[in-house]
Formats: structure tokens, sequence, C-alpha cells
């Protein structure tokens, strides 16, 4: 005699939000990736620390350096067919300063917020 398996709740994964744009902020370099909760796998980053990028910038903590890095991560989610992400804002962050200068930027670059 078989058992069927047991029947299963829907998954958390149907209700998790597919992209979450995360940013990270030091004292000398700005990071911001998008994470695909599903797999919980990268599926874009840029960061100010890359050394195809710390020529062309300068100064690679400011405001001016974070709206690049957006500017550029909006570019490499295009390319990768990715039309839309949600934002996850760490407790201390506010929609100020570096953090409104990524977002913009993405905003610009023809990426959708969620």
């Amino acid at each position: 005699m078989v058992i069927p398996p047991p029947v299963r709740p829907p998954r958390i994964t149907e209700f998790l939000k597919p992209y979450v744009l995360k940013m990270h902020f030091t004292n000398n370099y700005v990071h911001a990736q998008v994470i695909h909760s599903p797999t919980a796998t990268v599926a874009a980053s840029a960061s100010s620390q890359e050394k195809a990028l710390r020529p062309n910038m300068g100064i690679t903590r400011d405001v001016a350096a974070a709206a690049k890095i957006g500017k550029i991560l909006g570019e490499r989610l295009l390319i990768k067919n990715i039309p839309a992400v949600s934002i996850s804002l760490k407790r201390e962050q506010k929609y100020h300063g570096k953090v409104k200068a990524v977002i913009d930027s993405l905003r610009n670059a023809g990426v959708k917020l969620i």
C-alpha cells in the first residue's frame, strides 16, 4: 500500500517579491545588489569598489557615486531582462541622500519599483 504525501500549504516563496534591491554604504564605498528572493541568489550587483569603475568616479563614497552605481545597476538589470524590483531598506536607512540617489537613478534607467 502506498501512502500519499501530505497536503502542504502554499510555500512562502509564492508571496515573496521576486527581486529585492539591497544597498550597503561604507565610509569609502557604495554597494548595491538585486537578490532573487526565491532562490536567494544575486541577480545583479554594482559597487564603487569595482576596478573598472574606480578610475572614472573620482570620489567613491558620495551622492554622485551612489547615482552612478544606481545607473550602472539599472543598465545591468535591463540587460538581464529584469524590469522591476522592490526595495528593502534597513532600519537606519531613510529615503534621503545616497539611498535616494541610487533609487532615483534606477528609476531613470528604466527599472520599475514595486
